[in-house]
């Protein structure tokens, strides 16, 4: 008598994330002005909702996350000659590009824009094709415990809260083992939210330090809070950017690596915990802040959102974007303490971060260069023969603001706030040194994605820092 088949749950289960919410994420990206239209669609039913979003997103199924512990289960059911199939409530369309990739599956029930193949549908369909315990099932939620019921054996695969005491609970349920990946949902989480993005944040507290107020006790008090209310937004905004880029990210040979790109948190907690950090960050910010603070911080975050959605992948756009994304934090700071911004802050933050800005898309043109790539890699706006055009742009960015930071030595304020104004000279050539070396490391190669955090963990870049902050402090 041969042995039953093996039924394949795919979302949770096969794949370590959810193909519905994954397609309408490709989709609001791909066409952010129709993002409504998902709910007409879903007036018509769940099944013709995801029909409609299976056939218009640009999923790329080659690169989801699936679970290794499952392929091998069913490669060796494979090999004991047994029938394999792919169950799942996901639209045909998805499933069977899914099927086709994997080339591990006979057969395919999926939803068809009519009937959404979940619960007791999908229970019925397969006591019809393979009769009542006539076949194992791997599955993961609530929806499953009804075809559990129906299944020769059950397997929970990384079952959700609840599932595993349920499906022992059940005498109708027989529950022949369980695979879970072994992950640290705290450690992913605290990945996800990329805290040490949040030393960017302090950038907030430069108005202080340039008018010399950081010993202010009630202002410091405000600009921290600040810095706390920014961080929780741009946490936010980290989210949402990763979840919008799940494809890119999969692709890249590090960004693959995130959270949510590789299957660690499912992209459904992301967008669940996007508007709870925005709501805190804002509501704290109009309660305990001045309100121009958290108007700057509501640019911050829509243009953020453009730069997601679009902005990123024009050209120069992108990297004015990003600097201004910088900006923004010191003119945020400014409108928390309620401290002047002079001409010559914003225009040296201008210029040397667009440098930075210049060099992240340098490393990422670069990495994709190595690896052979042609074309525009990454989603971006340049081809990676425009190495050495953004090589001279940021470069003479970084120069800039050197020259921006010599012309302030002799201002008026300058001199007002300085005893020996002067001695500033002295930043000066160690700026050149670090701009200098930061772009000669880019072209080797051998530069992080993101200066900024790289400056934060090399050597030389904290020595230069040291030494900077203690030429202004003598200047005193």
């Amino acid at each position: 008598m041969p042995e039953p088949a093996l039924v394949v749950d795919l979302d949770g289960t096969l794949l370590r994330s959810d193909l519905l919410v994954e397609s309408t994420l490709s989709f609001v990206r791909t066409h952010p002005l129709a993002a409504p239209w998902p709910l007409y669609w879903l007036t018509r039913g769940k099944a013709h909702l995801k029909r409609e979003i299976a056939t218009r997103s640009d999923l790329d199924v080659t690169v989801l996350p699936y679970e290794p512990a499952v392929i091998e289960h069913i490669q060796e059911a494979r090999e004991q000659g047994r029938k394999t199939v792919l169950a799942t409530a996901s639209d045909q369309h998805l499933a069977r590009q899914v099927a086709d990739h994997l080339q591990l599956f006979d057969d395919v029930i999926a939803s068809d824009g009519h009937t959404n193949l979940s619960r007791t549908r999908k229970r019925d369909a397969l006591v019809k094709a393979y009769g009542e315990r006539g076949f194992d099932y791997l599955g993961n939620s609530h929806d499953d415990l009804v075809v559990w019921r129906a299944a020769r054996h059950a397997w929970l695969v990384n079952p959700l809260p609840g599932v595993r005491q349920r499906a022992q609970r059940d005498d109708s349920i027989r529950v022949a083992g369980e695979m879970c990946a072994q992950e640290n949902l705290w450690l992913s989480w605290l990945r996800a939210l990329r805290l040490h993005q949040w030393l960017k944040n302090l950038l907030i507290l430069v108005p202080l330090l340039t008018a010399h107020k950081l010993t202010d006790l009630p202002l410091l008090n405000q600009a921290l809070l600040a810095f706390l209310f920014y961080g929780l937004c741009a946490s936010s905004v980290y989210l949402l950017n990763d979840l919008f880029d799940l494809n890119d990210d999969r692709h890249h040979p590090r960004k693959r690596l995130r959270p949510f790109a590789s299957g660690a948190l499912p992209p459904l907690h992301g967008l669940v915990a996007t508007p709870i950090l925005l709501l805190a960050a804002f509501a704290g910010a109009l309660w305990l802040l001045p309100w121009q603070f958290a108007a700057v911080m509501a640019g911050y975050y829509l243009i953020t959102l453009a730069y997601s959605l679009s902005l990123k992948r024009l050209m120069t756009i992108d990297v004015i974007t990003l600097a201004l994304l910088y900006t923004l934090r010191i003119i945020a700071g400014g409108a928390a303490t309620g401290v002047h911004l002079t001409f010559w802050i914003l225009a040296f933050s201008m210029f040397i971060f667009l440098s930075l800005a210049l060099i992240k898309r340098y490393a990422e043109l670069f990495d994709a260069s190595e690896a052979g790539k042609t074309g525009k890699p990454g989603g971006r706006g340049y081809y990676t023969g425009d190495l050495p055009m953004l090589a001279s742009l940021g470069a003479a960015s970084g120069y800039l603001a050197v020259m921006i930071l010599a012309l302030y030595i002799y201002d008026q304020s300058t001199v007002a706030l300085y005893r020996q104004p002067e001695v500033i000279w002295l930043a000066c050539p160690l700026l050149l040194v670090w701009i200098t070396r930061a772009w000669m490391l880019a072209h080797r190669g051998e530069m992080h994605d993101d200066p900024v955090v790289f400056a934060m963990r090399d050597r030389f870049s904290l020595v230069i820092g040291v030494l900077f902050g203690l030429v202004f402090w003598i200047a005193i």
